[in-house]
């Protein structure tokens, strides 16, 4: 018995167990999830929150924090793809309209969460970086979507750009109004001013051309796949985790990567069909890890209901508001017009990340109760709408794509 209990413990800290055990209740919920016409994804998080904190705590904290890494490699992957998307073919016959796109659905948003929250008591210069976060949208969910749909065209193009901008956006709009709210509070901007938060993105954007261009001059003359494989993976992991370890996020990186592998060359394509074997069980991992971060017992504070639920409707309104408008003042077909704005609304790491930016903030001695209640609410107001819109957003982005590509369930 004492054997017994030895080898259970041994395995119940062990990382590579617990990967074990998430790819096979993820693959079965993500079974489950499609039998009832949900995407896998839904299933994949209702994975995670079964085996983690919310529910059972199969896999203990710390092995979750272990297996954090494939996140990163999940999430450099999906950017890494949407930036192969872009082509000067298709930058040249959308750029201008998914720019206007993608600045209206930020405004919108920007502006009806952080009004929607002043009217809701918090306080104001929260209310604003609770509206700038609330613009970011979680490319995971869209890209993973589209793939299983195996969807290509003008709105899967659309699509794409609009997220990629999106979170350039997000962060630039967050670091201008995050320095805004530190004055107010009397915190200085600090290194989140804008002209530091330009300086990152134009060193993430560099560098991930970099990389880009050196996956693309080490590949050019080898045939065979797996050599192309090896070389191009050891490549990404180094630019990866250098950007990472320079405090900023890998998500732009690789975007610019796969923006100039593809316009280099057209035989690069092939360097992005030899990745799709890798990229089932990382994304299932990814969610399924994403899930079990989720924690709905917190959400039963009656103020922090209201105003979760306030910050989800309004980002919803803005979200799908301002890419109606702007697709309709760009004239696109009435089909990327209507359904386009449901494919933004998936929210997750880039939402969660802007969100510790605020919470770790040092106040100032004598800083009202009001203000620290208000850093706490904010947190798990954020927390709130990953956890709704992880859950309702992919049905209603597999909804939208089928619906505004023209396709058939």
């Amino acid at each position: 018995m004492e054997e017994i209990y030895h080898l259970w413990a041994y395995l119940y800290i062990h990382p590579l167990f617990a990967a074990g055990i998430i790819l096979v209740v993820g693959y079965y919920l993500g079974r489950l999830a499609g039998l009832i016409k949900l995407p896998e994804i839904t299933g994949y998080i209702f994975a995670g929150l079964i085996l983690g904190k919310s529910f059972f705590h199969i896999v203990p904290y710390e092995v979750e924090q272990q297996l954090g890494i494939f996140t990163h490699i999940a999430l450099g992957l999906i950017a890494l793809t949407i930036g192969g998307e872009f082509s000067l073919g298709k930058l040249k016959r959308l750029g201008k309209n998914v720019a206007v796109i993608t600045l209206l659905q930020i405004l919108a948003t920007f502006l009806l969460v952080s009004t929607i929250l002043t009217l809701l008591k918090m306080p104001f210069p929260i209310a604003l970086m609770a509206g700038a976060i609330a613009s970011a949208t979680a490319p995971a969910a869209t890209v993973h979507i589209v793939q299983t749909l195996k969807a290509h065209g003008t709105f899967v193009d659309m699509l794409y750009g609009v997220v990629a901008l999106d979170d350039a956006g997000c962060v630039i709009l967050f670091s201008i109004i995050f320095s805004m709210a530190g004055t107010m509070l009397g915190i200085s901007g600090g290194d989140h001013g804008i002209a530091s938060a330009i300086g990152h993105l134009l060193l993430e954007i560099g560098i991930g051309a970099l990389g880009g261009f050196l996956i693309h001059v080490t590949t050019l003359r080898r045939k065979s796949e797996n050599e192309n494989l090896i070389v191009m993976l050891g490549l990404f992991f180094s630019y990866t985790v250098l950007v990472m370890g320079l405090g900023m996020s890998p998500l732009l990186t690789n975007m610019a990567a796969g923006t100039v592998l593809i316009n280099l060359s057209p035989r690069n394509h092939r360097l992005f069909r030899v990745l799709r074997p890798l990229t089932p069980p990382l994304y299932a991992m990814f969610f399924v890890l994403a899930g079990m971060e989720l924690d709905p017992r917190q959400f039963l504070n009656p103020v922090i209901l209201l105003m979760g639920s306030g910050f989800i409707i309004a980002r919803a309104l803005g979200k799908y508001g301002g890419v109606f408008g702007g697709c309709s003042l760009v004239k696109t077909d009435h089909r990327i017009r209507n359904y386009l704005g449901f494919c933004m609304l998936p929210q997750a790491g880039v939402a969660i990340g802007l969100s510790d930016i605020v919470t770790s903030m040092h106040l100032p001695i004598g800083t009202s109760p009001e203000i620290v209640a208000g850093l706490t609410a904010l947190n798990s107001v954020v927390l709130m709408s990953v956890f709704i819109n992880e859950i309702l957003g992919p049905p209603l982005s597999k909804f939208a794509l089928i619906k505004g590509n023209r396709m058939e369930e």
